[in-house]
């Protein structure tokens, strides 16, 4: 019988989630949340970005700051993994987006990899439309020296946020 993975329970959570079946992702995330932990402070990137990208799919918010640490994740990918799971526990809520909003404005101004970049940008999409991050977002989309995927998510986002705040 084939071990069973983290990727592989995280993804069957994701469906329980999909599904509203509350009863049954509280129970996998009990079973799961110790070998979640683990997996997170491997010193194999990979382990980690899988950990990070489990912790969105369980739906796991008592594990924000856990997440938190996937942001400043020297690997990109385990950055791009936490970024993925923000942007999904923050679907229903802002509150998750909102608490680490600084450190999304870090990743969407300095962070070498672009494609971080623009997952954080995506990010902000489900924050509260707070004026400095409009700044931000709009001053990249101005900006000639960015590629044009980063300055058109930028400017899609940015005028997302300004609909939001003008309908407050």
């Amino acid at each position: 019988m084939a071990e069973t993975t983290l990727a592989a329970v995280a993804a069957q959570a994701n469906d329980l989630a999909q599904r509203g079946d509350e009863r049954e992702l509280a129970n996998l995330r009990s079973e799961w949340a110790d070998e979640l932990e683990a997996a997170a402070r491997s010193s194999d990137y990979r382990e980690r970005a899988v950990a990070y990208r489990s912790i969105g799919q369980f739906r796991f918010r008592q594990k924000l700051e856990l997440l938190r640490r996937g942001l400043e994740d020297e690997s990109p990918a385990c950055r791009g993994s936490a970024l993925i799971s923000l942007e999904l526990l923050s679907q229903e809520s802002p509150g998750p987006v909102n608490a680490v909003r600084p450190l999304l404005h870090n990743l969407v101004h300095a962070d070498p990899n672009n494609a971080v970049r623009r997952l954080a940008i995506l990010c902000l999409r489900n924050s509260s439309p707070q004026r400095d991050t409009i700044v931000l977002l709009n001053g990249l989309a101005e900006d000639e020296e960015q590629e044009a995927e980063l300055r058109a998510a930028a400017k899609r986002i940015g005028a997302l946020l300004r609909k939001k705040a003008a309908t407050r």
